[in-house]
């Protein structure tokens, strides 16, 4: 504060009232709901996981599994939600099922050639 004296309306302005009498700021409105996009967004990190793991056998194939179905529930849940997430975490879990698929056989086919030869002795 200032030690200067309140300076007295003059007649060409009006009076200012006293900051105690300034009715306080109304509360912030809440925000408005978005849509709801919970299964979207689990869909879309699952369809990344699924993709980036899809070289673990089981974790792969399981995750992937999981983010193809939950987009498409998502997809029919949820019409508002963004288009982008259950496509994006769809087309993740294809992939990501396919490579781990691709993956998985031919680490048995491996498994199977590995264990039949190993019977032959070459000299």
């Amino acid at each position: 504060m200032t030690d200067t004296p309140p300076v007295p309306p003059t007649p060409d302005t009006p009076p200012t009232p006293p900051a105690a009498s300034v009715p306080p700021a109304p509360p912030a409105a809440p925000g408005v709901a978005g849509p709801k996009q919970t299964l979207s967004l689990v869909g879309f990190i699952a369809g990344l996981v699924g993709f980036v793991f899809s070289w673990i056998p089981v974790l792969g194939f399981l995750v992937s599994l999981a983010a193809i179905i939950i987009s498409l529930m998502a997809k029919g849940r949820e019409p508002g939600a963004p288009k982008w997430m259950w496509i994006v975490g769809l087309i993740g879990g294809i992939v990501g099922l396919v490579v781990g698929l691709i993956y998985g056989i031919s680490l048995i086919l491996l498994a199977i050639a590995s264990t039949s030869l190993g019977g032959v002795t070459q000299y």
